[in-house]
């Protein structure tokens, strides 16, 4: 099959998959939600009886071709810095540029990634017209 394809059976999988929470997770506060396999003797979730949320099972899975993919078939990769950005292949990998990144190295990366061709997959199109153009006025203040 396609990747296009595979892209959109992911998609159509990932809503039909239910939210996987712990057994009894609505009873005590203090467990949380993350999922734990249950395992009690008269559990009916683990039996998988009806009327009882579902269990974690290998059917949920994504096609193998296209699983870890962001949305738009392109790879994640987490960026710091602009040497990290200029290792990434455009056509097969998109950058997300970390949170612990500040504004000036960010607007520093978006130049490049747009001199590059590459797609940033956590920040909008709109951010990053903002981004540019706030440097474009403080360049204008400092040669004033």
């Amino acid at each position: 099959m396609s990747k296009k394809r595979l892209l959109r059976l992911k998609l159509k999988m990932k809503q039909k998959k239910p939210d996987f929470k712990r057994q009894d997770w609505f009873k005590c506060k203090r467990i949380g939600t993350s999922w734990r396999r249950p395992k009690g003797l008269h559990s009916g979730m683990r039996k998988q009886l009806k009327q009882r949320p579902a269990i974690v099972k290998i059917g949920y899975r994504t096609p193998a071709l296209v699983r870890g993919l962001h949305p738009s078939g392109l790879e994640d990769v987490l960026i710091h810095n602009v040497k990290e950005l200029e290792a990434l292949n455009p056509e097969t990998q998109g950058a997300r540029v970390a949170s612990t990144v500040g504004k000036r190295k960010r607007v520093e990366i978006v130049k490049r990634a747009n001199e590059l061709g590459i797609r940033l997959l956590n920040i909008s199109k709109e951010k990053q017209e903002e981004l540019l153009n706030i440097t474009n006025k403080v360049s204008e203040v400092e040669t004033e």
